[in-house]
């Protein structure tokens, strides 16, 4: 592909398809290059820095969280589908969790996505500076719940650059294992037929907390009406 015909949104597709498969760390301009067709130079006659460049697909990737009608649907279940829409984003990106924490994200497709939550909440009764605190909160429940699946997939990439990961995850779950069989709840959950249902409980978190911060939202509004 010649310098110029590269476009920047070839540049920030590619870019966010390369963090997909390398994660932040496998970011850079001689990768972005080889997938683009190009000299990796030419990135930077389009998009100056790597800051730049993973602020860019930071953004683009929250085209993807689907934006209920909230002329056809009530408030919680569109509140319910908005963060089910944010959390299936973020496990299918998991960088983005690393990006939060080490980048300044912004752009049009955050703001979308922002924007439409604090409609939202305003539908549902909220006063503005209200609806913002319900935004924030749903919005720090799903990135905090979906962090865990982010970190496993950043785990088990390093692991594999080194070795085995299976091997390594499962020594590390039998050293935690022993460590938490000391203490007499951890035990409890661990040893014997509760142990398939405890290792399971964290994939029902996410539904467990969005649904008991949306009762509380909603026993807010009632007690406020």
């Amino acid at each position: 592909m010649a310098r110029n015909t590269l476009t920047p949104d070839q540049i920030v597709r590619a870019a966010f398809q390369l963090l997909d498969e390398e994660g932040l760390d496998g970011l850079n301009t001689r990768s972005l290059g080889a997938r683009l067709g190009t000299a990796a130079t030419a990135v930077y006659w389009h998009i100056k820095t790597k800051d730049e460049l993973v602020r860019l697909a930071g953004d683009a990737v929250w085209s993807e969280v689907e934006l209920p009608d909230l002329d056809t649907m009530d408030w919680r279940p569109a509140a319910a589908a908005m963060a089910g829409s944010m959390h299936a984003m973020l496990t299918r990106h998991p960088w983005l969790g690393q990006v939060f924490g080490s980048h300044l994200l912004y752009g049009p497709g955050k703001s979308r996505h922002d924007d439409h939550s604090l409609a939202l909440y305003e539908k549902a009764g909220f006063a503005p500076e209200d609806a913002d605190r319900a935004a924030a909160t749903v919005f720090v429940h799903v990135l905090g719940s979906a962090l865990g699946a982010a970190a496993q997939v950043s785990l088990t990439r390093r692991l594999s650059r080194s070795g085995d990961p299976e091997k390594a995850l499962a020594d590390t779950m039998a050293a935690a294992t022993e460590v938490a069989m000391h203490f007499p709840r951890l035990r409890e959950r661990l040893d014997g037929s509760a142990a398939a249902e405890y290792a399971a409980a964290p994939d029902r978190t996410f539904e467990f907390g969005l649904g008991t911060i949306l009762d509380g939202f909603e026993a807010r509004l009632t007690k406020e009406n």
